[in-house]
């Protein structure tokens, strides 16, 4: 790395570091206006554990906000090279903006994977353990308290409605089973269920049936799909799971197509951030780094600023479609990413190169 490639470097990571802290700031605002999460937390454990919630849950929403903030960064940090005449100086002197472009982005790709395995791993960890569900927002369709479980295994159909969970999802504790499909049993009570072998085995049951009095049976199996990676995905969100779990779940193994589709995304969101904030830097680039005889940038960063928006939104939705299935997770969280790249790249080609 020269002297050149330092200088570019300093500018840009600076602009980029201080738009990323301002937005951290309001997002952190934002988060702190949570009174009743942040004085339940305060209660629970302490003022400065309250504090670190609002911290990690304003991490997290920064790290959404990246491809916008580094496009920002990146616009400020280039104006700053062209008001100082260093970037004229820099081309003067034979200097390709490929050239340029080489450390920034080599930095950038470096970074993003601290953050992706590292920064996101902590947040994710610290939101986990510290931050509870508000009132009213569990579910409005079911009860506090309550785990609703569908589950099916061939022609086999039913529901599993658990008061509590063990971690990892293989027992649940006061669990009722209803059947949904054709069955001479109604309903099943019992006190535990454990997740084996492709069933829940529960050691003492009451059944239920329409046409007999309720009666005690022990040893009962129940098939199921499902394995325990699937149940603990099903009660929690992806968006509580680090990169190394997430990846651990789909070791395992996941049978629900909506559960590895939403788990699939998520993983492969986080190795395409990378990819996410290199478009964002090569968008900056191409509307900013061009030359001009004037000093006015107004137009070249409000165009940037509105692709790079327009690129955010798009990350987003192919995000809710690969989450829910309706594209590959693959396509969905790598698409966006490479369309920046190939809009960057086209505008720097017809800027810089001459093309018509």
């Amino acid at each position: 790395m020269n002297r050149i490639d330092r200088l570019v470097l300093a500018r840009i990571g600076s602009r980029v570091l201080m738009t990323v802290f301002i937005f951290y700031g309001i997002i952190a605002l934002v988060e702190s206006l949570d009174t009743w999460r942040f004085n339940y937390v305060a209660e629970q454990r302490g003022l400065p554990t309250a504090i670190l919630m609002v911290a990690m849950s304003a991490v997290r929403w920064t790290i959404k906000t990246l491809p916008v903030t580094v496009l920002m960064g990146g616009i400020l940090g280039l104006a700053d090279l062209k008001a100082r005449h260093e970037l004229t100086v820099i081309k003067a002197s034979g200097i390709s903006i490929w050239r340029v472009l080489r450390a920034p982005v080599a930095a950038l790709v470096l970074v993003s994977f601290v953050i992706a395995l590292g920064a996101e791993t902590i947040s994710t960890q610290i939101n986990r353990e510290l931050s509870p569900t508000p009132p009213g927002q569990a579910a409005q369709l079911t009860p506090p308290g309550e785990i609703w479980l569908e589950q099916r295994s061939g022609d086999v159909h039913y529901v599993l409605m658990a008061r509590s969970m063990a971690p990892g999802g293989a027992a649940l504790g006061n669990v009722t089973l209803f059947h949904m499909g054709e069955s001479e049993v109604a309903q099943i009570e019992a006190d535990e269920a454990f997740l084996s072998n492709g069933a829940w085995h529960m050691p003492s049951a009451l059944v239920r049936t329409a046409n007999a009095a309720p009666r005690r049976v022990n040893d009962i199996s129940v098939p199921t799909t499902s394995s325990a990676a699937e149940i603990d995905l099903k009660t929690a969100s992806t968006e509580d799971l680090t990169f190394f779990e997430l990846a651990e779940l789909l070791q395992r193994g996941v049978a629900d197509p909506s559960i590895r589709a939403a788990t699939s995304m998520r993983l492969i969101k986080l190795l395409a951030l990378p990819l996410v904030l290199t478009g964002s830097l090569l968008i900056a680039f191409a509307f900013t780094a061009g030359y001009s005889r004037n000093t006015q940038f107004g137009p070249a960063v409000l165009y940037g600023v509105v692709l790079g928006f327009v690129v955010f939104i798009i990350t987003e939705m192919a995000d809710r479609a690969g989450s829910t299935g309706v594209l590959s997770p693959t396509f969905a969280a790598i698409g966006p990413a490479i369309v920046a790249i190939v809009i960057g790249l086209t505008v720097l080609l017809y800027k810089e190169d001459g093309w018509t």
